[in-house]
């Protein structure tokens, strides 16, 4: 928002108030400004000219020689390039000596023999961005109007002996999106009291009724509480006061013409958009507030051709839609040099049904600006007054008497309660009651006193971002000053900080992973319905777990949240391998989404998981080596150093499984012993042949575990023992078994039966052929017997390895290999 400091002086006496001392009081209240530039860019000596005659150069067609009537007594002869000079015209005059933007000096110079006595300038050369003046006037000199006196100093003129603040509003502050709400502010912050504008004082009433030419109909009265409209006739098009004209160029906006000039003025002056239609152009005298119907479409202002949705608020008459509600007018009903007759619009439109249209047509306006922040209801009427003045003044209309509404303007104060000692307490200050009282009322709030220095405050419409007693007090801190406000220390209990016990895991997790040479992944938590109905043992799905649908979802690749991370790490592994980077180890710590309802009726669960997916080659051939591709037990060791990091490694068991889109024969089931009982975490393993292919893959291999149960698992700290100091007794135990029972079961067994003087125990071979039969298998294990504080004799070892032997021999049916 940009202010001029001359036209706010209009609503408030600034005298003795500089613009950047205004800037400084408004910044330590809240609104801040990030800048006070001046609108004279260095020009001086510059006045208002009376082209007498102008004629051609004697050796230049494109130069012509002016007389010039500027002021000083005797007429100036001054050469001039401009196409656009004529006689009878007033001009902006440099007189020598003069001083333009850019360090430029006048002086009297030749030019093709014939002596130039000053200049004729252009709104560039005079420091104003001609983009912002009417078309007619963006090239060549700049005609000034004909009612100026000659000799007038320009820069007051047009204006240029101001200030613009340029405001920089949070969203809460929509009320200093207005001339009217900075005066409020300003008033407030400097203690000087407002000079508001009359909103009826210049209307000019016909003997004619505003019912008898227009009626107003509101079909979406959610979308649009309050529509009002006046009539205004006989108006004459042209351009607007020059006044008027230096004050749009001040804030930013192009000066069009005198009705749509006052339409914008009163915009900026109270915050409410406004948009006048020709009324001959309004089909039946009717306007309609309604939603679009399927198919309409609407022309608007810009030229552009805008397909409507029925989600989309408009105004329309007895035939077509005339306006985007809130956004832009229609080309067909806008006024032009042959309207004479015009409808004024002032309404309130919901600002979410505003900024769903604007930004789905990629059309954004000052006026949508404003709407989606909310304006002031009270606002609506008046700035309808105050605009049907104007024009009635300076558009030379008639405005026909009262105003075609519907719905209601609805613009209750709110009340709230606050007191002395909670404001002091919040702040931290020892504000008396009258300081109090005071703040309320430069603030235009009235202040009901209700006793022991408690008041019921009533807020007015203008400011819809306070709505609490916290509200109130931030107004007071803002009035007392934040400077004022001595710094205490903060009181209270302190922790010191620290990770939770599942950041530590994750943090752990991440740092295993990365060191083992994969890298982490962070994918959309959104899928498609076929990868989401991948992997039902992972998705929950076979225990009744639904997909849950977003409601306005970005395509159907993105249309679910995702139940499993590993169909995302397959969407990044395809995606490289389409990319020449076959050669993929990632993992993932995130969440997926689980809930039984169709319909969600309470939040889903979220579940944390850790995800790995390995492709490829875990080595790539080099001259030292072949190339070594991933295997189930690269996924299997990843995990098994994430448990043994977590002291878990003796309650980890792995189960051969055969999940769906799992390889049958290179797939477990990750169970975590409990006292409990087992708990399942996941799985691990090779993805199916069936799958592989499908996706492109080369041998892909996956594991997919749950966290909760990790982080809910009794702590295991790390204990230190001394190095051994006596030495180990080695033997090898090999068996034949069937080729079911799985080894993990066998080394579980040698742990339990062996007892305490074994000190650990491995599979070093496992061995099938048709010497042991087509269903049995070998396995040989490594056990390493040691005693912590003495030499372990012959018999000891002996008696522990035997009672091993028999454990095997009695619970899995094992011969000892011969």
């Amino acid at each position: 928002m940009n202010v001029s400091y001359n036209w706010l002086n209009d609503y408030i006496d600034l005298e003795g108030i500089e613009p950047s001392r205004l800037a400084e009081l408004m910044t330590s209240g809240g609104i801040e400004i990030d800048s006070v530039p001046a609108r004279n860019l260095g020009v001086s000596g510059v006045v208002v000219g009376y082209v007498k005659a102008r004629e051609k150069h004697p050796d230049a067609d494109k130069l012509g020689v002016c007389t010039v009537d500027a002021g000083t007594g005797e007429d100036l002869q001054i050469v001039c390039g401009a196409s656009n000079v004529a006689a009878g015209q007033k001009v902006p005059v440099a007189l020598i000596g003069a001083k333009l933007p850019g360090g430029l000096q006048i002086k009297r110079a030749k030019l093709r023999g014939v002596e130039s006595q000053g200049m004729i300038c252009s709104a560039r050369e005079l420091g104003i961005n001609d983009k912002l003046l009417p078309k007619e006037q963006q090239e060549g000199i700049l005609v000034l109007p004909g009612d100026l006196e000659v000799g007038q100093d320009v820069v007051k003129a047009l204006g240029l002996d101001d200030y613009v603040l340029e405001l920089d509003l949070t969203p809460n502050r929509s009320d200093c999106l207005s001339m009217l709400g900075v005066a409020y502010e300003a008033s407030a912050l400097t203690g000087r009291p407002l000079r508001l504008p009359d909103p009826s004082g210049d209307l000019y009433a016909a003997a004619e009724k505003t019912s008898d030419y227009v009626k107003v109909t509101i079909a979406a009265k959610e979308q649009c509480p309050h529509y009002a409209a006046r009539y205004i006739k006989g108006v004459k098009i042209g351009p607007s006061p020059l006044w008027l004209q230096n004050r749009l160029i001040a804030a930013g906006v192009r000066p069009i013409s005198n009705i749509v000039d006052i339409t914008n003025y009163v915009m900026l002056e109270y915050g409410q958009p406004l948009h006048a239609f020709d009324a001959a152009k309004v089909a039946g005298g009717r306007i309609e507030v309604r939603m679009a119907r399927e198919g309409e479409t609407l022309v608007t202002l810009d030229g552009q051709e805008r397909k409507l949705e029925p989600r989309m608020l408009v105004i329309a008459d007895a035939e077509k839609p005339i306006a985007l509600a809130g956004v832009m007018g229609g080309l067909d009903s806008e006024v032009t040099s042959d309207t004479v007759d015009i409808v004024l619009e002032s309404a309130r439109f919901d600002g979410g049904a505003v900024r769903a249209a604007s930004r789905q047509l990629g059309l954004r306006s000052e006026a949508s600006a404003r709407f989606e922040k909310g304006v002031d209801p009270a606002r609506v009427v008046a700035a309808l007054d105050r605009a049907a003045g104007l024009i009635g003044k300076y558009g030379e209309g008639l405005v026909t008497e009262g105003v075609a509404e519907a719905g209601e303007a609805s613009a209750e104060p709110v009340e709230i309660e606050v007191s002395l000692d909670r404001i002091n307490r919040y702040l931290g200050t020892s504000l008396s009651s009258l300081e109090v009282k005071t703040i309320w009322s430069r603030l235009g709030f009235e202040a009901a006193d209700k006793g022991n220095d408690v008041w019921v405050v009533t807020v007015p419409s203008r400011r819809p971002g306070i709505s609490r007693d916290v509200d109130l007090i931030e107004e007071a801190a803002r009035l007392h000053g934040y400077d004022n406000i001595a710094a205490t220390p903060i009181e209270g209990p302190t922790t010191t900080g620290g990770l939770t016990k599942p950041q530590a895991i994750r943090r752990e997790l991440r740092l295993a992973l990365t060191r083992a040479g994969l890298h982490e992944a962070i994918s959309y938590s959104i899928t498609s319905p076929q990868r989401a109905a991948l992997f039902p043992q992972l998705n929950g799905s076979a225990d009744g777990v639904r997909p849950i649908a977003l409601a306005m979802p970005m395509s159907e690749e993105r249309s679910l949240l995702r139940t499993s991370i590993v169909p995302s790490l397959l969407d990044a592994a395809q995606y490289n391998k389409a990319r020449k980077s076959p050669d993929v180890g990632l993992f993932e710590i995130a969440n997926v989404y689980h809930s039984a309802e169709e319909t969600l009726t309470t939040l889903p669960k979220e579940k944390p998981r850790l995800a790995i997916a390995l492709s490829g080659n875990r080595r790539v051939a080099s001259w030292n080596g072949a190339a070594e591709k991933y295997d189930f037990y690269d996924a299997k060791g990843l995990l098994d150093a994430a448990f043994e990091r977590f002291g878990l490694a003796d309650s980890i068991r792995y189960e051969a499984a055969g999940p769906e889109h799992f390889h049958p024969g290179r797939t477990a089931e990750v169970k975590l012993e409990t006292t409990g009982g087992s708990l399942s975490l996941g799985f691990v393993g090779q993805l199916h042949p069936d799958l592989q292919r499908e996706l492109d893959l080369d041998d892909t291999f996956v594991a997919e575990i749950e966290l909760a149960p990790i982080y809910d698992a009794p702590e295991n700290r790390i204990e230190y023992r001394t190095l051994p100091r006596f030495p180990a007794v080695e033997r090898d135990l090999a068996v034949v078994v069937d080729r079911s029972v799985a080894a993990g079961a066998l080394v579980s067994g040698v742990r339990e039966a062996a007892g305490e003087l074994l000190e650990s125990v491995r599979v070093f071979d496992v061995y099938t052929g048709e010497r042991l039969g087509q269903d049995k298998k070998s396995v040989a294990l490594a056990l390493v017997y040691r005693h912590p504080d003495r030499t372990l004799t012959d018999e000891e070892v002996t008696a522990a390895h035997g009672r091993a032997l028999s454990k095997l021999e009695q619970s899995f049916a094992a011969e000892l290999r011969k």
